[in-house]
């Protein structure tokens, strides 16, 4: 241990490494901001990393890959990429983030979603899910608008539009419920007042708009549109990979 610790203090120690110019805004460009997620790094560390260490066209992995920070990164600077991880909302995240979708086509999706949802009424006949831990942390108003919202998502066809929508659809569901706002352990607060299913929605969904059409954008200006970036939900501890 003694010689670890005296190789440590023989290094040299960066200050550009903190980033500690960056403000939420540039760690949140792009689709970096369509989800919040714990310990999630910011894409500067992935893109000091993969210039350094790699060149355009070389093939990145990441085995833990969590809400996509690599993927996103690796695309952007036309580098192959794949991640694993084991949850699978962290796998919808990524799938999301990493999916730059035609400014057009999107827009015309959310047009119908939001004319739909905007028809939302108490007499509007909704098929709630019956699930104690549903109930642990939803009252009963949100979580019928919340239903409705996921049975209107559910209807569209498109994969990645689908998706698009349900990454937003979960990155509001903390605030709809009675969760500690500030807390990243479930805890619950009954003093809370829950933000409005569908409000929120609209409002996320306008904001993951502007991300992907950055995104889009940023990828087509460097011709990356079409680099090859892949999300597997499994457990990285059993994933076979062969020396090169």
């Amino acid at each position: 241990m003694s010689q670890v610790a005296t190789l440590f203090q023989q290094v040299k120690i960066d200050p550009s490494w903190s980033f500690s110019d960056k403000t939420r805004k540039d760690t949140t460009y792009i689709s970096h901001g369509y989800h919040r997620y714990p310990a999630k790094f910011i894409p500067h560390i992935v893109s000091r990393l993969a210039e350094k260490y790699t060149r355009v066209g070389d093939f990145i992995v990441d085995p833990f890959g969590g809400c996509g920070t690599t993927l996103v990164e690796s695309k952007v600077m036309g580098r192959p990429s794949i991640a694993v991880d084991i949850n699978p909302v962290a796998v919808l995240i990524t799938k999301a983030k990493i999916t730059p979708i035609d400014l057009v086509k999107i827009e015309k999706e959310f047009f119908i979603l939001k004319n739909r949802l905007e028809k939302y009424s108490e007499k509007t006949r909704v098929k709630a899910p019956k699930h104690e831990r549903i109930d642990y942390w939803f009252k009963p108003e949100e979580k019928i608008k919340l239903a409705f919202i996921f049975a209107e998502i559910s209807k569209i066809k498109n994969q990645d539009v689908q998706d698009f929508f349900f990454c937003g659809f979960s990155n509001i569901l903390k605030n709809c419920s009675i969760w500690l706002q500030k807390s990243n352990k479930p805890t619950r607060d009954f003093e809370k007042k829950p933000s409005e299913p569908i409000k929120t929605f609209l409002k996320q969904i306008k904001m993951m708009l502007r991300g992907n059409a950055r995104l889009f954008e940023l990828l087509s200006e460097k011709g990356y549109l079409k680099v090859p970036s892949k999300v597997v939900c499994t457990d990285a501890r059993t994933t076979p990979a062969k020396d090169d």
